[in-house]
């Protein structure tokens, strides 16, 4: 199945992030940042696909080179807290081919970035674990006619009323900053999701596949449901095998809660697309018909008649009126207009606890995070002291016995180091604990949701009351037009 996926995010200075680091991991490449001397080693990295750079006509050509381009970026930015680059995750459709996907990536980033004057470094990533993506690279400042460097923004005199520029305190002019370029702009992110989006849906239709993908979110398609959580690579492995994991299971259930909420949302839809097509059908009826339809002021004695009625006949759908009576007197529900108000409110509370599950959700996922990378950190971080305290001559050999363990303490201190904040306390006993009662918080979220679902259930009792009711008028109806035509 097709999936859409697209992040921006920004390889800022002032997060401790380089643009050369970011380029040489994703493009496995080994480049030495002159900013900072640092060399970025990634040469023994695998699941890299497919790189190459894509240059506008006014780039100077050598930036075909990863490593001269940004360290080209690194210079020319001056600030310790400069925007280095912005990144584009996306992800591939397996429907597709290799070809067809380096095709519809080269495309979408010509189309996009290139013709705009950006420079694009890009980078497949497959690891055979389903999960095929690009990561691409681009650079923030336009290019001059000479290919030089361009200004990112520039300064704008504020004028008064008169036309005047304004003198501030200091003696200088109040200025304003204006962007050169509207790369920056919220619109323009819009635009680059929906054009993914287009394109992609191109190439599946072209290459005679029939899944499509919206870059709407779940809420803005109409589709409100819970996503599901990243397993990562080793559970996805695990998975394949038929081994299942605790994510695993996660995704199961969260599935599981989504069919059931899909269900109650078309079961709800129904419910008010029937009431809406009664509210035309009464315009539309004869005087003598109406007389015998439910009116709208009187459901409820509708009901106590009927069910008098088919006490004394011993009818056969007896309990199924006397539920609906039920149903409808504990909502104090009168008249078809507050059914439909009863519904509708139903609706409303269906949508709040599916975004108070998916809240929920989302804070157990963060913790489970936090849980898993503070164990990793805690668990391997001799192993990786005992390496720094190594001379270098011995490092390497040290490194390939402990690869995984020494990635596997980085990657956790840099999440780590991301997530906790101010605060740079392991609390993993506090964290389990909140995991604890955020899954209580959701079962009783989701018992809520079963609540709802027979709640639509005895609504639907009453919708088959009133359709007999409509179709025994219609009888009626009929049977004594056919005595008058007598």
């Amino acid at each position: 199945m097709a999936i859409y996926h697209l992040c921006i995010k920004i390889i800022s200075r002032g997060k401790d992030k380089s643009a050369v680091a970011a380029s040489a991991y994703r493009s496995g490449e080994k480049i030495k940042n002159e900013y900072d001397g640092i060399v970025h080693d990634f040469t023994r990295k695998g699941g890299i696909a497919h790189t190459e750079i894509l240059l506008p006509q006014n780039a100077p050509q050598e930036f075909s080179d990863r490593g001269t381009l940004w360290n080209s970026v690194e210079k020319i930015e001056k600030s310790k807290n400069s925007q280095l680059a912005r990144e584009i995750e996306i992800a591939l459709p397996k429907e597709l081919d290799r070809e067809k996907q380096i095709e519809l990536v080269r495309e979408y980033v010509k189309e996009n970035f290139v013709k705009a004057g950006m420079c694009a470094d890009i980078a497949l990533h497959d690891k055979n674990d389903g999960n095929p993506h690009a990561h691409i690279l681009l650079t923030m400042r336009p290019f001059n006619e000479d290919t030089t460097w361009g200004a990112k923004s520039k300064k704008e005199y504020i004028l008064d009323k008169n036309g005047e520029k304004v003198k501030l305190k200091n003696g200088n002019y109040k200025t304003r900053k204006i962007n050169t370029v509207d790369w920056n702009e919220q619109e323009k992110a819009e635009q680059w999701r929906k054009a993914w989006a287009d394109i992609t849906n191109k190439y599946l239709e072209e290459n005679s596949i029939q899944e499509k993908v919206d870059h709407c979110s779940y809420q803005r398609q109409g589709t409100e449901q819970i996503p599901t959580i990243h397993l990562g690579v080793s559970a996805t492995q695990m998975e394949k095998k038929g081994i299942t994991t605790d994510r695993g299971n996660i995704n199961r259930e969260i599935k599981h809660q989504n069919k059931i909420l899909k269900e109650i949302s078309r079961r709800i839809k129904a419910l008010l697309n029937w009431i809406r097509g009664i509210g035309k059908e009464e315009k539309a009826e004869t005087q003598n018909t109406k007389s015998i339809l439910p009116p709208k002021e009187n459901l409820l004695s509708v009901f106590e008649n009927l069910i008098h009625k088919k006490a004394d006949s011993n009818n056969t759908d007896l309990e199924k009126y006397v539920e609906s009576y039920q149903f409808l007197k504990e909502k104090n529900i009168a008249s078809l207009s507050e059914l439909k108000e009863s519904i509708s409110a139903l609706r409303d509370k269906n949508y709040k606890t599916i975004r108070a599950i998916k809240d929920t959700e989302k804070k157990i996922d963060d913790r489970a995070q936090l849980i898993d990378h503070a164990e990793k950190y805690l668990k391997h971080k001799d192993t990786y002291k005992a390496y720094t305290k190594l001379k270098k001559s011995k490092q390497e050999d040290f490194y390939n016995e402990y690869t995984a363990e020494i990635i596997l303490f980085e990657s956790s201190k840099k999440y780590l180091k991301e997530h906790l904040g101010e605060s740079k306390t392991l609390n993993i006993f506090k964290w389990k604990s909140e995991v604890i009662t955020l899954r209580k918080e959701k079962d009783t979220l989701y018992s809520q949701i079963i609540d709802m679902r027979k709640e639509v259930e005895r609504a639907e009792k009453v919708k088959i009351c009133i359709e007999r009711l409509q179709e025994h008028s219609k009888q009626l109806a009929q049977s004594k037009n056919q005595d008058l035509e007598l």
